[in-house]
């Protein structure tokens, strides 16, 4: 996953196929009405993408840091 801030309000995100799949399932398990429990395998691979998400957030939070 990378992150780059084009401006206040837009954001351009490069997601893997594994995470956009990911973050897809997810979305339409919640738009459908969230009903059943997730997989043990569906819930670790939240975990990741939220942890690849905070990775690249910080990476980007330096980036913004180093350009002040």
């Amino acid at each position: 996953m990378h992150i780059e801030k084009k401006n206040n309000l837009v954001f351009h995100i490069t997601l893997s196929g594994y995470e956009l799949a990911t973050l897809i399932s997810a979305a339409r398990w919640v738009a459908e009405g969230a009903k059943g429990e997730l997989t043990a395998e569906a819930i670790q691979q939240l975990k990741q993408l939220v942890a690849n998400y905070d990775r690249a957030a910080d990476k980007l939070r330096e980036r913004e840091s180093n350009k002040e």
